[in-house]
């Protein structure tokens, strides 16, 4: 088979790719993910390509065999003889793998869907069957030339008898009936496979060479993933420090949002204390407004008692020649002066108080105001 004709498989609508050879044609075709065996541990998978790839069955008409074929850009990954003893095994809903001997390896596939692992081993066991009949009809046709050429043996004295007597080689032939054409026909046709054999084990032989090349890029590949995974290790013990930092901060912004709820709530009982003290101050300013009209009337008060001075004395001086006769009205006077003495006293007392109101509210103005302030 030619490799080279999977280099850019182009798929028709009839299943058969232009740049194959007429003999080989693919009868089946997926897509999957493709994974060898790790030669070393035999228990690690290696990815064989970086996503999913075409795999494809092929049947080789010439050889009567079926190939599974893989191939990502230019590199084969996957050149598996299917014979008899094969098995396709299932390991979970979507990966199967099976073992080549020819190949020293195991390829895994992983698929997209649980129905495309299913139609794929199914492929598999209809393909192992066919090239279980197809050794079996081998073996039959070889048994069959064997005896052919056993009888052709024991027959060739009386054949080079029959030639000697009967004529030439042609003759012969003629005269040999079917039997000896179909040896010939089978002789040729096996001179041809041996021919085709050998130039397919050159090939082969390129084919083997290629696959070694891709087994030393897989090495390759496989140290380099090495050292990706330690420094994917690394890069996720920093996101596992960044993350715990990360939880530390979220614990302190946590924190702090108790403490401004707790703010909040201080905030609205003092709000709620404000609107308390400007009821009172309101209450308050009410009740200075109320003295100031009672401090209106002092004045008047003050004039009444100056006018009463006035004609009291008034009153000494025309009174003069009367103070006998006033003599008994100075009781009355005398009275009235303690009235007015106690008036006095009692006006003081009331603007003492008054003075007192002023200061107390002042004082209260300014605790309302710096109770502003510090909100």
């Amino acid at each position: 088979m030619n490799l080279h004709s999977f280099s850019h498989p182009i798929w028709h609508p009839n299943g058969i790719d232009p740049t194959t050879l007429a003999w080989e044609q693919p009868i089946f075709t997926t897509r999957a993910h493709v994974f060898q065996i790790d030669p070393t541990t035999k228990k690690n998978w290696v990815p064989a390509s970086k996503q999913a790839v075409t795999v494809s069955y092929f049947y080789d008409s010439t050889r009567n065999s079926y190939r599974i074929i893989s191939v990502d850009g230019s590199k084969v990954i996957i050149n598996s003889t299917i014979t008899p003893n094969m098995t396709f095994t299932k390991t979970s809903q979507k990966f199967g793998q099976w073992a080549d001997s020819r190949a020293n390896t195991v390829f895994g596939l992983g698929f997209a869907s649980e129905q495309q692992l299913a139609k794929f081993a199914e492929k598999f066991q209809e393909v192992k069957e066919a090239a279980k009949l197809a050794r079996d009809k081998s073996q039959e046709k070889m048994e069959t030339s064997s005896n052919h050429s056993q009888e052709s043996g024991r027959e060739t004295p009386s054949s080079t008898q029959a030639s000697s007597i009967n004529g030439t080689d042609d003759e012969k032939i003629s005269h040999g009936g079917p039997e000896t054409a179909a040896l010939i026909t089978e002789n040729d046709r096996l001179k041809t496979a041996v021919e085709q054999s050998n130039a397919n084990a050159k090939k082969w032989e390129t084919e083997l060479q290629t696959l070694r090349e891709s087994n030393a890029r897989l090495v390759d590949a496989l140290t380099e993933s090495s050292a990706n995974v330690e420094s994917w290790k690394k890069q996720l013990n920093s996101c596992k420090e960044e993350s715990e930092t990360l939880r530390e901060k979220i614990s302190e912004l946590e924190a702090q949002c108790a403490e401004a709820s707790a703010e909040k709530e201080r905030n609205a009982q003092l709000s709620a204390r404000v609107q308390e003290l400007e009821t009172e101050l309101q209450d308050k300013e009410q009740e200075l407004e109320n003295l100031r009209k009672q401090a209106e009337i002092i004045p008047q008060l003050m004039a009444e008692c100056e006018s009463i001075t006035e004609k009291l004395q008034a009153a000494d001086v025309k009174n003069k020649d009367l103070e006998e006769r006033i003599g008994g009205l100075q009781a009355d006077i005398e009275d009235s002066q303690s009235k007015q003495g106690n008036m006095k006293g009692e006006l003081k007392k009331f603007m003492d108080i008054l003075d007192g109101k002023i200061d107390e509210l002042h004082e209260f103005r300014q605790g309302l105001s710096r109770l502003g302030v510090d909100n």
